[in-house]
C-alpha cells in the first residue's frame, strides 16, 4: 500500500510536467536608447539585416510606444504593468518602494512553473528588491533550467545606448558616412551633428548583429520552436531631443514578434505583416500573463494585446516626463494612431535643460553653440526657448513633430478630446507626478507607505491639484494662484507659486508680498519657485537668502536640487550661494552617483572654478 502513494506522485509529476511543455518559453532581445531606425520600418539608412529578417519571420508592430523616454521609468513601467508614474517611480532613478499590492510580473510566471532569467540589466527604479529571478547576471542563461522547463529570458543588450555617443570614433572608422546622414528639421547642420547621427547608425547595426547571435543561440539550443521572441528597445533615442522626450522620437520603439507554428492561434496577424495596433509598454506584463493563459490581476494598468485574454484596441496611448537626473520639467502625452498631444506643466522651464549626461555628447554643445551664434532658423532655436503649455501634432503628416496645431482651429476637436483623456488618465491612475518628489518622499518615510498607496487613501486631493496645475499653466486668472498660495494642502500652492512664476511679467505688488509670505514655507519646493519669482523682480537679497536656507536642508535632496537648477539657469555667483554649496557638498557623506544634488553641486562648482581660471 506505501507503494500506490509513490506511483500517484509520480503520475502527477509526469501529468504537471507534460502540461508545463505546452506552455511557450519567452525570449524578450532589449535593445537600449534606439527608435525605428531599422530597416524593416522603412529606415533606408539603417543596416539591420537579423532585424528585418525576424520582422518577415514574425509581426512588426508600427505603433509600439515606451510610456517614458527614459530607462528606468519604462523598464519599472513594464515590469510590473503599472504606469511608474502612478507608482511613484516616474522620476528618473528615484528607487522608492513599490506597494505590496504591486508585484513584478515574472513572479507569476514562476509560479506557473517558468524558469526566469535576466541577462542583466534590471534598473527597475524602485528600492523594492527583485526576488523573482532565478538568475540575474552576465551568465544567467536558460539553459540552466531543468529539462522539459519553460523558460523566460531577457536578454539586454547596451550597444546602442546613449553611452556610445561619448566614445569619438574617427570618421575614417564609421561604416555610416556622415554627409549621407539625412537630419531632422530642428537639427542644425553642423560637423558634430552628423557625426553622431553616423556613429549612431554604426551602433545600431552593431547591436543587430548582437540580435542574431542570440536567435542563433536559440536556433542551435533546439528551442525555437518553442519559443516567442520578441524584440524591442526601452525606449526611442538618442540625439538631442528624443531620448528624455515625449516626441515619437523619445517613445516611438522598434517592436517585433516572432510566434511559432506550435502557438499560431496567438498570433496577430499573417506572418510577415504590420500590426497597425496600438500598444505601450504598461500593455507587457498583462500580456505575457495572458500567453500563459492567466488571470490579469486588478492593478494592473495595461491590456493584453496577445493570447486568449486580448483584449480591444485602445485609442489612446500615455507618456510621462518628468525629473531628468537633476533637471526637473514635467510632462504628459497621448498619442492615438495620428495625433500626439503634449501638456507641459512647467511650460517656463527650456526644452533644452542642462542635463549633464546629455551634454556628453558632442551633437548637443554644437547645436548650442550654432544656436547662441545666431546661425539657427526658429524651429532650431525653440529647443533652447520656454515651451507652450500645449501641443499638438498631426504625426502622420509632421512626423518630426515640428508643426504645433493647438492654435488651428481645423483641429480644436482632437485638442478638447485629447485634452480631456490626459485628465481623465491622470485622475484614473493617481498620477503621483503632481506631488513635488521631495513633498512626497517625506510623507513616504513619515508613514512607511508606498506613493502608490499615499495617492490612493486621501492623503491628497489629487482632483483639486490637478485643477491648480491645469489653471496655473494655462494662462488663467492670475488671482486665482494667489489664492492657491493659501491653500492647507501644499501641494497646491506648489502650483500657485508655478503659476505665478510664468505670468511673472504680470505680478503686482499683491502679489509679490503673498510670494515673499512663503519664502519659508514648510515645503522647501513652494519656497524655491517664490524666490526664483521674486530674484526676477529684483529682490535679489530675500530670494538668495532663501535659496541658502533650501540648500542648507541637505536632509532633504530633491528640493535642493530644483534650487541647484535655479542657480546654475540664473547663473546666480553670490558668494554666500557659493559658499553653502561648497559645504554642503563637503560635508555630505552619501556621494553616490544617484544624489542628483551632489552631481548638480559638481557641476556648479567645476563652472565657478573655470570662471576663476
Amino acid at each position: 500500500m506505501r507503494f500506490f502513494p509513490l506511483v500517484l506522485c509520480a503520475f502527477i509529476l509526469l501529468v504537471e510536467r507534460s502540461e508545463a511543455q505546452q506552455l511557450p518559453n519567452i525570449l524578450w532581445i532589449v535593445s537600449e536608447d534606439n527608435s525605428p531606425y531599422i530597416g524593416c520600418y522603412g529606415d533606408s539608412l539603417a543596416t539591420t539585416p537579423n532585424i528585418d529578417q525576424l520582422a518577415k519571420e514574425g509581426h512588426l508592430y508600427t505603433h509600439a510606444y515606451a510610456n517614458a523616454p527614459v530607462c528606468a521609468p519604462a523598464r519599472n513601467t513594464i515590469i510590473t504593468g503599472v504606469y511608474a508614474n502612478s507608482n511613484g517611480n516616474q522620476n528618473m532613478r528615484s528607487n522608492y518602494p513599490l506597494s505590496d499590492s504591486v508585484r513584478f510580473f515574472p513572479e507569476y510566471l514562476r509560479a506557473l512553473g517558468y524558469y526566469c532569467t535576466n541577462m542583466s540589466k534590471k534598473d527597475y527604479n524602485t528600492s523594492t528588491t527583485d526576488t523573482f529571478w532565478n538568475e540575474s547576471s552576465l551568465e544567467a542563461h536558460y539553459e540552466n533550467r531543468e529539462e522539459g522547463q519553460p523558460f523566460f529570458h531577457v536578454v539586454n543588450t547596451s550597444i546602442s545606448h546613449e553611452s556610445s555617443l561619448h566614445r569619438f570614433t574617427p570618421d575614417s572608422s564609421l561604416m555610416h558616412r556622415p554627409e549621407e546622414m539625412v537630419l531632422p528639421p530642428y537639427h542644425p547642420d553642423t560637423k558634430e551633428i552628423r557625426h553622431d547621427w553616423a556613429q549612431y547608425y554604426d551602433r545600431i547595426t552593431l547591436m543587430d548583429h548582437r540580435v542574431g547571435e542570440v536567435l542563433k543561440e536559440l536556433e542551435e539550443s533546439g528551442q525555437s520552436e518553442n519559443t516567442i521572441v520578441f524584440y524591442l528597445s526601452d525606449h526611442g533615442g538618442v540625439l538631442a531631443r528624443s531620448k528624455r522626450f515625449v516626441y515619437e522620437t523619445g517613445t516611438h520603439v522598434p517592436f517585433v514578434v516572432r510566434i511559432p507554428e506550435k502557438f499560431k492561434t496567438l498570433r496577430p496577424s499573417e506572418v510577415g505583416e504590420a500590426v497597425d495596433e496600438l500598444i505601450s509598454f504598461v500593455d507587457m506584463a498583462p500580456t505575457m500573463l495572458s500567453i500563459t493563459d492567466q488571470s490579469i490581476p486588478g492593478y494592473m494598468q495595461g491590456r493584453p494585446f496577445l493570447g486568449p485574454r486580448k483584449t480591444e484596441e485602445p485609442e489612446f496611448v500615455f507618456m510621462f516626463r518628468d525629473r531628468m537626473d537633476a533637471s526637473y520639467d514635467l510632462s504628459r502625452a497621448v498619442r492615438s494612431k495620428k495625433y500626439r498631444y503634449i501638456r507641459n506643466y512647467l511650460p517656463h522651464e527650456i526644452y533644452g535643460q542642462y542635463i549633464d549626461y546629455l551634454w556628453k555628447a558632442p551633437s548637443v554643445g554644437s547645436w548650442e553653440q550654432e544656436c547662441t551664434k545666431g546661425n539657427c532658423n526658429e524651429m532650431q532655436m525653440a529647443f533652447w526657448k520656454q515651451k507652450r503649455a500645449e501641443e499638438l501634432y498631426d504625426t502622420e503628416n509632421d512626423p518630426w513633430e515640428v508643426n504645433n496645431l493647438v492654435d488651428n482651429p481645423e483641429y480644436a476637436d482632437v485638442l478638447v478630446e485629447m485634452r480631456a483623456a490626459n485628465r481623465s488618465w491622470i485622475l484614473n491612475i493617481g498620477d503621483a507626478g503632481f506631488i513635488p518628489e521631495q513633498m512626497l518622499l517625506d510623507l513616504v518615510n513619515q508613514t512607511n507607505k508606498a506613493a502608490y498607496d499615499l495617492m490612493r487613501n486621501d492623503t491628497f486631493d489629487l482632483e483639486a491639484i490637478l485643477n491648480m496645475a491645469e489653471k496655473a499653466t494655462e494662462g488663467g486668472n492670475i488671482d486665482l494662484c494667489l489664492r492657491g498660495l493659501k491653500s492647507e494642502e501644499a501641494a497646491v500652492r506648489f502650483w500657485a507659486a508655478v503659476g505665478l512664476r510664468i505670468r511673472c511679467d504680470q505680478l503686482t505688488k499683491k502679489h509679490k508680498k503673498a510670494l515673499k509670505r512663503v519664502l519659508n514655507d514648510e515645503s522647501p519646493d513652494v519656497a524655491v519657485l517664490a524666490a526664483e519669482t521674486l530674484y526676477l523682480h529684483g529682490e535679489n537679497d530675500l530670494a538668495i537668502n532663501a535659496i541658502v536656507r533650501v540648500l542648507n536642508q541637505t536632509a532633504r535632496p530633491f528640493s535642493r536640487a530644483r534650487a541647484l537648477s535655479f542657480i546654475r539657469e540664473f547663473e546666480i555667483t553670490d558668494e554666500t550661494v557659493k559658499a553653502t554649496v561648497r559645504s554642503t557638498y563637503n560635508n555630505s557623506f552619501e556621494k553616490d552617483r544617484f544624489r542628483y544634488d551632489l552631481l548638480a553641486s559638481e557641476v556648479l562648482m567645476s563652472k565657478w572654478s573655470d570662471t576663476a581660471r
